[in-house]
């Protein structure tokens, strides 16, 4: 698989790396800093002059709205949990552990770039804070929010939905990341970049090498056969 695989991933590898050395090269980020401060502006513009839409995008950055995501991810997974039979279910729960543990460890990675970047609300001055202007308790900034590590947890979601399940949970998965990471965008807490070059690229890089070689197949097995239980697999 792995051998197979290699020219895929080291296509990703050259786009994740390529992506991301677009954006940490060049003084003052090259082209992209003009696309995050117009994405930024807009809306941050917006919050001051329509009412619902800053109520809107105070909701949707509340803590409690993240379980929102949460349930659609779990929702998805649940639609092919409940087809497997009993090792199949046992099954998936590992691959579910594994893949959080992937979230993990490729979310700690990422702190080890050496990036350290406000958002956007604490990078400009004069702009509107959802927090003051909506009253509601709301995640407006980050003091350090390169790589997006929201947007990369959906990526990894979508990435094991493809390998594991169908193109069609992929594609719908690739829907969550955008729709739940663009609050986040919204609001002023993270620059475009950090989600659509940082966690992007890390996923590219990360996920290659995880995914597209034996690595997490030969994880999930290790733990199913270690795991006790009738379901297991057998050495």
């Amino acid at each position: 698989m792995g051998l197979r695989n290699l020219p895929t991933i080291l296509l990703l590898n050259a786009f994740g790396i390529g992506l991301f050395l677009s954006w940490f090269l060049p003084e003052n980020h090259g082209f992209w800093f003009p696309i995050d401060s117009t994405i930024f502006h807009y809306f941050n513009q917006h919050l001051a002059t329509s009412n619902s839409f800053l109520k809107l995008v105070a909701i949707t950055n509340n803590r409690a709205f993240d379980t929102v995501s949460l349930l659609a991810m779990g929702g998805l997974f649940l639609y092919f949990f409940v087809k497997q039979d009993a090792a199949g279910k046992r099954w998936m729960i590992i691959m579910g552990i594994v893949m959080l543990l992937t979230a993990v460890l490729l979310n700690q990675s990422g702190r080890l770039l050496p990036v350290g970047r406000p958002s956007p609300t604490l990078t400009f001055t004069d702009i509107n804070r959802v927090s003051e202007l909506s009253g509601i308790p709301t995640k407006d900034a980050s003091r350090d929010s390169f790589p997006g590590d929201h947007g990369l947890m959906l990526m990894i979601f979508a990435a094991f939905m493809l390998r594991y399940f169908t193109r069609k949970a992929f594609c719908i998965a690739v829907g969550y990341v955008i729709i739940f990471s663009l609050p986040r965008i919204m609001v002023g807490a993270h620059w475009f970049t950090d989600i659509y070059v940082g966690a992007l690229s890390m996923a590219c890089v990360g996920l290659s090498w995880w995914l597209l070689t034996p690595a997490s197949d030969a994880t999930i097995n290790f733990i199913n056969r270690s795991i006790p239980g009738k379901n297991r697999l057998q050495n």
